[in-house]
């Protein structure tokens, strides 16, 4: 039995649900559209160039959180895993993770999109475990405040060993899928890593290293 951990964004969807929760909220009119998708638009470049400061990120993408009544913003998630969601799921990543699931792993994802958009997208794509920004929710509300690290970077590496301790797991044998230069941290000390459809820098590391590289595109 390994330990079989997916990004998310880019990975096991064909898009990134962060980006695609702002532009969703623009819209539909929820946030000031020419201010929050400049906005949007610049971090996820920053991203890309793996310079984003992901607490600085963070707070705005949890800003709207707290601006509305939560079943609102429950309602409206739910019509955005719907309409934005399920079409970027392709047929191949389903059959990665049923892959791992007959095998006898198990399957993580860990992912810097903050676990009010992605836990239930775990759950669309039937996986059980999951790492991201946990929004942090006091007297029955978002604070708009995250707990404890986020887990980019080499922060994902810091969450997946606390959550390995917590599990009482190793990760011997485990496997790692990426489309991201932002995830080197953690594909380097998997024993299988894998880039997922990769960006320019990840693509080279791969070739460098004789690492497999895959496409997750139907």
């Amino acid at each position: 039995m390994a330990l079989a951990i997916f990004d998310l964004d880019h990975t096991l969807l064909d898009a990134d649900s962060d980006h695609s929760w702002g532009q969703y909220l623009v819209d539909r009119g929820l946030v000031e559209a020419a201010v929050h998708q400049r906005r949007n638009d610049e971090f996820y470049e920053q991203y890309k160039a793996g310079t984003l400061d992901i607490h600085e990120y963070l707070a705005f993408a949890l800003r709207p959180l707290t601006q509305y009544p939560l079943q609102q913003m429950l309602d409206e998630r739910e019509a955005f895993l719907k309409e934005r969601i399920l079409p970027l799921i392709s047929q191949k990543s389903r059959d990665l993770i049923a892959h791992h699931k007959r095998a006898g792993d198990i399957l993580l994802i860990i992912t810097a999109t903050n676990g009010f958009v992605t836990y239930p997208i775990a759950e669309l794509l039937g996986i059980e475990h999951i790492i991201a920004p946990d929004p942090e929710f006091r007297d029955g509300a978002y604070t708009g405040q995250i707990i404890g690290t986020p887990s980019f970077q080499h922060g994902k590496v810091v969450r997946l060993n606390d959550w390995l301790a917590e599990q009482q797991l190793q990760l011997e044998d485990s496997w790692f899928y990426s489309d991201s230069h932002n995830d080197l941290p953690l594909l380097e000390i998997v024993d299988h890593p894998v880039a997922v459809d990769p960006d320019d820098t990840l693509a080279a590391v791969a070739r460098d290293k004789g690492w497999p590289v895959i496409s997750l595109r139907d």
